[in-house]
C-alpha cells in the first residue's frame, strides 16, 4: 500500500462503504483528529504532550492538500476543533499565533 497521509487513510476508512467518496469524508476526518489533539490522563503519561500536539497540527495542515480542489480564495470545507468557525486553507500555517484556539499552560490570559 502506498504512503497516505493520515487524514487520507481516516477519510478513506470512514467511506468504507463508497470508497470512492472518500474525498467527502476528509472533514469528518479532519474532525477526529482535532478531537485527538487533547490527550488525555494516560496518552499524557506515555509521552510528550507538546510533540503530540505539533504531529496533530500537521496532520489537521494536510486537509487542504487531500481534499482537492480548485485554487482562488474560496474557503474549502473545513472549521476550527469546535466547529464553529469556517478556516481558510491559506490561514492555517506553522504559526501557532494564526491557529484560533491555542491552550498551552505557558500562555497567559489577558
Amino acid at each position: 500500500m502506498e504512503q497516505r497521509t493520515l487524514i487520507e487513510r481516516l477519510a478513506r476508512h470512514l467511506a468504507a462503504g463508497d470508497p470512492d467518496q472518500w474525498q467527502g469524508r476528509v472533514a469528518d476526518a479532519a474532525s477526529i483528529l482535532a478531537i485527538m489533539k487533547d490527550p488525555d490522563a494516560h496518552m499524557r503519561e506515555a509521552g510528550d504532550e507538546t510533540l503530540w500536539r505539533a504531529m496533530i497540527d500537521a496532520a489537521l495542515r494536510q486537509r487542504w492538500q487531500v481534499a482537492g480542489g480548485e485554487g482562488g480564495d474560496e474557503a474549502r470545507p473545513g472549521t476550527d476543533e469546535e466547529g464553529e468557525f469556517r478556516l481558510h486553507p491559506h490561514g492555517v500555517t506553522d504559526s501557532r499565533a494564526e491557529w484560533v484556539h491555542v491552550h498551552n499552560p505557558q500562555e497567559k490570559s489577558s
